[in-house]
C-alpha cells in the first residue's frame, strides 16, 4: 500500500489491514528463517508497510485528541 492510498482508507479497514500485515510477516519471517525465501525484499516492503499504518493510524489519534 501507498501513502495515498492508506490516507483514503477508513480507520477500521487499516486496523484490520495492520493485523494481517503483521500475520504476513511473521509467516515470511518464520519461512525465511527455516528456508531462504524466493523474494527477500517482500519482508523488507511488509515491514514498511506496517510503518506507514501505524503512522497514518497514530496521525489519526493526534488530530483526533487535538
Amino acid at each position: 500500500m501507498k501513502n495515498p492510498v492508506i490516507r483514503e482508507t477508513a480507520t477500521e479497514e487499516l486496523r484490520e489491514s495492520l493485523k494481517e500485515q503483521q500475520a504476513l510477516l511473521n509467516k515470511l519471517t518464520l519461512n525465511h528463517a527455516v528456508s531462504p525465501v524466493e523474494n527477500p525484499q517482500k519482508i523488507r516492503i511488509t515491514r514498511k508497510t506496517i510503518a506507514r499504518i501505524l503512522t497514518e493510524l497514530k496521525k489519526r489519534e493526534l488530530a483526533e485528541t487535538k
